[in-house]
């Protein structure tokens, strides 16, 4: 059976990790826990929070409304409750997207370096 790549090993991801994703503070991350349910990092015995990839897609697209588009936290927690799925394929193409971007600036660098 051949090694799959992009496959992501890791199962939880502490605290400061995930908040260093996103370039957000560990305290942010905690009250988006309070202000949205759907975010539910398990707990281990000395209460260390312990993120799931399915907590940081949740956060992900909690990021993308509140901090890139602006929203407040009530339109945000509106907006995932009507189109959560629409949500989620939003963000995904917006990340997406900037990646492109960003290969596309460095390629763009490569080219004017060799002029």
């Amino acid at each position: 059976m051949p090694l799959n790549p992009n496959k992501n090993l890791k199962k939880y991801f502490a605290i400061g990790e995930v908040a260093e994703m996103f370039g957000v503070t560990e305290t942010l991350l905690r009250y988006w826990e309070k202000e949205f349910p759907s975010i539910q990092p398990r707990k281990s015995g000395r209460n260390v929070r312990q993120y799931t990839q399915e907590d940081i897609d949740e956060i992900r697209v909690i990021h993308n409304l509140v901090k890139v588009r602006g929203m407040k936290l009530a339109a945000a927690r509106e907006a995932i409750a009507k189109n959560h799925g629409r949500e989620n394929s939003t963000t995904e193409l917006m990340e997406r997207l900037q990646q492109i971007r960003a290969e596309l600036v460095g390629i763009k660098k490569e080219l004017e370096n060799l002029v």
